[in-house]
């Protein structure tokens, strides 16, 4: 009987996976470093019998690091770190990862990869392979023993689908992650080092113990730094705004605005208040309907979905992924990893919608698109990693409590609104007052 060794990014995503390919049927046990399980189960592969042994890593095996010599930041000058030799190391020492890889992979015939669809993922994927290659029964030349999964949901119909259609590894992908992790390192680590060193000793009221530099978050940094300054700059100026009530024939008081808006001079504005004083009517000179559409927004992608969690769920971009992350383990939600906004032409928006009609939240509103027909989305942008973030089965607050809720909650209702009828219609009204043209609205 033939085995095969898959793979998962997580613990977490392991377990999903080999509960759905398995049926429910599999046994599990702990591996030698304790922080990953193995699940197994029988079934065929390629045609033959098999035994399967689906277990993950816990992110990335290896990281990227200099030679032990370059670590004296007094004795190696920060620019020599820029072609200094590098090597990769055990992400985490105290995982035993390689180790446990390689016992896993021990008379394996087949490894297959589930780690995360994204070029960090397909890094990860190279990792293993490296791991476990020598570890695995030698393989008949020209036969491919190393496949991957390409999935971006934890569906049944989803995980079934990339096991029947398995592809081989992206190796330019990884290569590219490589390429930014050496960048990342050699840039960061050099002008950490400079700028710490050179800091340290001239301001008695800066703590230049480590000054560290990203080449993404110190940029960003400097956003904050100058919106920072902009504020702490702002110098308010005192402005008059005249605002009276008309009061309607059935007695209802009616706030106006001046057409004008505002003025800074104080005089001016007394003029004008002066002037309305003694006026009991005012003549509308028009009444015009003015219909306003509100855009159905685009598919949701992550900086959307982070943008909303701060600023109208009340939680850090970073909380909200931990969530989402969790929501889509447990197949709730697709990848929450993605920058698409655009759902595929062979996306099910219909099968997708139809899950959500038995809600008792949004139920009767999915039933209402269901029978009057939806929208088709707007047509967003595609950049080939995942599809836009969607809700894969229904859930209920009973079911997920909390922010876990709330985050849910926020990515059907958007889904949900990408295929509504647009809305709606705003009645608005001109009045002058019969003394001057000061003209209120």
């Amino acid at each position: 009987m033939k085995v095969v060794l898959m793979v998962a990014e997580k613990p977490s995503l392991a377990q999903s996976v080999a509960k759905i390919l398995s049926n429910g049927s599999m046994s599990s046990r702990k591996g030698l470093n304790n922080a990953c399980s193995i699940h197994e189960y029988t079934g065929t592969f390629k045609g033959q019998s098999a035994r399967f042994k689906m277990t993950s890593v816990c992110g990335h095996v290896f990281g990227l690091d200099f030679n032990a010599k370059f670590n004296n930041w007094d004795r190696v000058d920060p620019a020599d770190l820029f072609w200094a030799a590098v090597e990769k190391k055990e992400a985490t020492a105290k995982l035993r990862m390689p180790a446990f890889l390689s016992q896993e992979a021990r008379g394996a015939d087949y490894l297959v990869l589930w780690l995360d669809c994204d070029k960090e993922g397909e890094n990860i994927c190279f990792e293993v392979i490296d791991s476990v290659m020598a570890s695995m029964n030698k393989a008949q030349s020209g036969d491919q023993v190393v496949f991957r999964a390409r999935f971006s949901a934890i569906t049944d119909k989803d995980i079934k689908k990339a096991m029947a259609s398995l592809v081989a590894p992206n190796k330019n992908e990884s290569l590219s992650v490589d390429a930014r992790q050496e960048l990342d390192l050699r840039i960061g680590c050099a002008f950490t080092r400079f700028q710490t060193k050179f800091f340290q000793g001239k301001y008695g009221n800066l703590d230049s113990t480590l000054i560290s530099y990203g080449p993404c978050q110190t940029p960003t940094l400097g956003f904050c730094v100058n919106r920072h300054d902009q504020i702490e700059s702002f110098k308010p100026e005192t402005f008059w705004v005249i605002q009276p009530q008309i009061c309607l024939p059935n007695g209802k008081l009616v706030v106006i605005d001046w057409e004008r808006v505002r003025v800074f001079d104080k005089e001016v504005a007394q003029l004008f208040l002066n002037t309305m004083h003694g006026i009991s009517k005012a003549t509308v000179t028009a009444v015009g309907k003015k219909e306003k559409r509100k855009e159905r927004p685009l598919a949701l992608n992550t900086v959307e979905l982070m943008r909303v969690a701060s600023a109208s769920l009340g939680m850090s971009p970073q909380s909200a992924m931990v969530i989402a992350e969790r929501l889509y383990t447990q197949g709730y939600i697709s990848y929450p990893r993605t920058e698409t906004t655009s759902y595929p032409e062979n996306f099910d928006l219909i099968g997708t919608l139809r899950q959500h009609s038995s809600s008792s939240s949004w139920g009767s509103l999915v039933r209402d698109l269901l029978r009057d027909g939806m929208q088709k989305p707007r047509k967003g942008t595609d950049v080939g990693d995942h599809p836009p973030i969607t809700p894969m089965r229904t859930a209920s607050e009973m079911e997920l409590r909390g922010d876990d809720w709330r985050i849910y909650e926020y990515i059907t209702l958007h889904f949900i609104a990408t295929v509504r009828p647009f809305t709606s219609a705003l009645l608005r009204s001109t009045c002058t007052a019969n003394a001057l043209d000061i003209t209120m609205r």
